[in-house]
């Protein structure tokens, strides 16, 4: 049993800590040489895509002479030029900025004052307004005591004569 202690127990071995530690020395080495390569990798990376972007440019194929309002590199499109180079229609680029333009505008027209036809003087006026105002003021309505006959006569010659004239071939055919 005493053989079993000893190969199980506290040796010199086992549970003590290293007595050698690592030296700052090595890590600051480790750490610089890690930065330096990534600095060179970086400046190859750099270098690769720069020689791939003037290969790329150089076999560009030559530009139309019909066409005379190109950018220069035609890899990059400038913002605005299809806007302003390109007839309507137009492909959508951006179709929900678009779209939320059109809303915006609408949302505009309806929630505001403004005019929808000044030489008439007709007005735009708020939804909300609109109908505080015919809460207000209320629908025109007929009056009660009207009768068909009244309602046609209003209408105007061409209706009255119309209504004459299908009554008496009625009448006729009798």
């Amino acid at each position: 049993m005493s053989d079993e202690t000893q190969k199980h127990g506290n040796g010199e071995e086992h549970g003590s800590f290293e007595h050698q530690d690592m030296q700052a020395g090595a890590i600051l080495y480790f750490l610089v040489t890690l930065a330096v390569v990534t600095v060179i990798c970086l400046f190859g990376l750099r270098g690769v895509y720069s020689y791939l972007d003037r290969r790329e440019k150089a076999s560009q194929p030559a530009v139309n002479p019909l066409v005379t309002n190109v950018p220069e590199d035609t890899r990059h499109v400038a913002p605005g030029y299809p806007q302003s180079a390109f007839p309507s229609p137009k492909l959508e680029e951006d179709e929900r900025g678009q779209l939320n333009g059109i809303r915006m505008a609408e949302e505009k027209t309806l929630y505001s004052y403004g005019w929808v036809d000044e030489k008439a003087g007709t007005v735009r006026i708020p939804i909300e307004r609109a109908m505080d105002l015919l809460v207000q003021r209320g629908l025109p309505v007929r009056p009660q005591g009207a009768n068909a006959e009244d309602s046609t006569s209003n209408a105007g010659p061409t209706t009255t004569a119309t209504a004459k004239t299908g009554a008496g071939t009625k009448g006729e055919k009798k």
